[in-house]
């Protein structure tokens, strides 16, 4: 059902005129994000196995997708599957596919993601995720580049570029045995690291206008820009679920805005918080420094401290 919603919903977006992912997309004013993109630029052209790692939310198979998009192998399918997402006993079969009767309830031959990858590229999210025993088949994939379905006597041979992603330590998986280390090194020939949102937040007003003529077609309101107190709390948060997370506020507080622009009332109640109070905390303004004279450093750390229960407290109660 939700992989019928995603694609009504995804072709109505393409009438609309929605575009896909591009590389444009990662244009960015700050030096980090411009450092990165070189990188990208460069191994665009290549066919060797890419893995994207970052954390959650910053964007990785977007990436992936603007790669393929960019490469020779445009005119090629992309295909991505989740590991995380599927049941163990049903990812065999959807990665390399079965053949008729290979298994109870198998009624009919399947193609798996790699053969219908054939062309083009194959997106292989959360890939720490994947069971031991299926890290095997695909380093096999990734040696000659065979697949063998389930059932079947005969490998088929795809013409694919295979991208990664993962949130997590791989080398920490590796060396707790979860993680079979001959794949690791096959994976990683190109490796690049997705930098978070609060590495580059100069970029969020840009991305903020871009989510916003976005969901104008999603949502279809009149919401055109946001305030400037808005967009001053927006940067000086720090986006611990990244660019998803922006793109979710942004989306909550179209649907709750009654304006044309977007104000601080319309973003989560985190946002309210006056520079987020915390802040304060780490570096006071000179009326809280003018409270400190005449104690002693043990005095002040304990009001420090008694400041931070506080909000500490209140936070977990509003949530």
């Amino acid at each position: 059902v939700e992989s019928r919603r995603q694609f009504v919903q995804k072709n109505r977006l393409k009438a609309r005129g929605h575009t896909a992912p591009k590389i444009n997309d990662f244009i960015s004013e700050s030096r980090t994000m411009q450092i990165f993109m070189e990188e990208v630029w460069k191994i665009i052209p290549s066919n060797s196995p890419l893995l994207l790692l970052g954390e959650t939310g910053v964007g990785k198979e977007h990436l992936a997708k603007a790669i393929h998009s960019e490469s020779p192998r445009s005119s090629g399918p992309f295909v991505a599957v989740n590991m995380a997402a599927l049941p163990e006993h049903l990812l065999e079969s959807e990665i390399f596919g079965h053949e008729q009767g290979a298994f109870t309830g198998a009624i009919r031959s399947r193609r798996g993601a790699f053969e219908m990858a054939h062309g083009g590229t194959i997106f292989l999210d959360e890939i720490g995720e994947m069971p031991l025993h299926l890290q095997a088949k695909l380093l096999r994939v990734l040696q000659d580049y065979e697949v063998q379905p389930l059932g079947s006597e005969r490998p088929i041979w795809v013409d694919i570029r295979v991208i990664t992603a993962t949130n997590q330590n791989l080398e920490d998986l590796v060396e707790n045995g979860n993680f079979r280390k001959d794949l690791y090194y096959r994976l990683s020939v190109i490796m690049l690291t997705l930098p978070p949102l609060r590495k580059h937040k100069e970029d969020i007003p840009a991305a903020t206008h871009r989510f916003i003529e976005f969901y104008q077609q999603k949502i279809g309101k009149d919401v055109t820009g946001v305030t400037e107190k808005a967009m001053k709390a927006l940067c000086q948060y720090d986006w611990p679920g990244n660019v998803r997370e922006l793109m979710n506020v942004i989306e909550r507080a179209m649907l709750l805005c009654q304006t044309e622009e977007i104000s601080l009332k319309d973003l989560p109640y985190i946002f309210h918080e006056p520079a987020f109070l915390s802040k304060g905390i780490i570096a006071p303004d000179e009326r809280v420094m003018a409270s400190w004279k005449n104690k002693t450093l043990p005095e002040v750390c304990q009001e420090v401290m008694d400041q931070a229960e506080r909000l500490y407290l209140e936070m977990v109660l509003r949530e």
